[in-house]
């Protein structure tokens, strides 16, 4: 069957990781954009955080995410529709439907879409595809019972066995992307270099994704994002809106000729703001971290009359309440 396989080549691509909260959706979305630049694509990607107080497993409002947009040149955003859609259940699929084309590829467990989980994620019928009015290309694989059954002699008992199924799907969208898995493996041993049972459980399970690709769907088309520009051999780094944020803030601040100071009150996604200058005192930067997020405000008031350039951070949902 391995003759009858297709490879697309395309210039650009977004790849949309959807699952519970709990299902690791950041980590695989991390690992392949972090594996498609070392491969020398350009990336912009856009994590959608869980919530902090975790919804009910199988529910809507449970559903976070990881965003990817993969291209062959330059890419300034992390696209709009979604490519590929790996949705680990069918909440996942309900919340994204919003997000596909009509040449979508999807990735389903289909362990998960029992009527139970069906009724979780509010369908009334035992069709979701049907009643989403879904006609894509559908990859359907059991990916929950082969992580089991694959894991069933690693010493993990099932519920860590099951922790593992993202890096299946993670296997499952490199082989569409026609993606090598050594630079995925490394990263995943660095990962887990403290728990070599957990990196050899997840570098297994990620390989079984890929081969169950390459064995069971050789028909299906994969794809191939090349990039159309050498990159200069180096030192490079990922750069994401936290992190470009606290280099603005220090680059303000030096070009305004004054001191830069943060007051913050640690809150998800806002955190790494502080944490990010509170390692750059060797620039003057001044961070304080506060009791709460009207503190941080008023610090940062004082702050700019004291002749600082003053700045504060927290979430969108903190904000809207205080």
């Amino acid at each position: 069957m391995a003759d009858e396989m297709t490879i697309k080549d395309l210039e650009r691509v977004v790849v949309r990781f959807s699952g519970d909260s709990g299902d690791g959706m950041q980590l695989a979305g991390s690992i392949f954009s972090n594996l498609s630049a070392v491969l020398g694509n350009d990336i912009s990607t856009f994590p959608d955080f869980p919530a902090e107080i975790r919804a009910p497993q199988g529910t809507l409002s449970g559903v976070s995410g990881f965003q990817v947009h993969i291209g062959a040149k330059k890419v300034f955003t992390p696209g709009d529709k979604c490519d590929v859609l790996v949705a680990m259940n069918p909440a996942a699929l309900k919340t994204n439907v919003k997000f596909l084309t009509p040449q979508s590829v999807i990735i389903i467990d289909t362990d998960t879409f029992a009527k139970k989980d069906l009724e979780k994620a509010q369908y009334t019928t035992e069709n979701p595809f049907a009643e989403l009015n879904i006609h894509n290309q559908v990859i359907e694989a059991p990916i929950s019972s082969i992580c089991k059954e694959s894991l069933k002699d690693s010493g993990l008992d099932n519920k860590a066995a099951l922790r593992c199924k993202n890096m299946f799907a993670l296997g499952l969208v490199c082989w569409l992307f026609n993606r090598p898995l050594e630079h995925a493996m490394h990263m995943l041993q660095n990962k887990f270099s403290k728990k070599p049972s957990i990196a050899e459980a997840n570098i297994k399970v990620l390989t079984d994704g890929y081969n169950y690709g390459h064995n069971t769907h050789a028909s299906v088309s994969t794809y191939r994002v090349e990039p159309k520009e050498n990159k200069a051999k180096g030192f490079y780094t990922d750069v994401n809106g936290n992190l470009a944020t606290s280099y603005g803030l220090v680059a303000a601040a030096e070009k305004a000729g004054i001191p830069l100071f943060l007051g913050s009150y640690p809150i998800t996604p806002a955190t790494d703001i502080l944490h990010n200058l509170s390692k750059l005192k060797e620039l003057g930067v001044i961070t304080v971290q506060c009791e709460d997020e009207i503190s941080g405000c008023c610090s940062a008031i004082g702050a700019s009359f004291a002749g600082c350039l003053a700045a504060t951070s927290t979430s969108s949902g903190r904000l809207s309440q205080e």
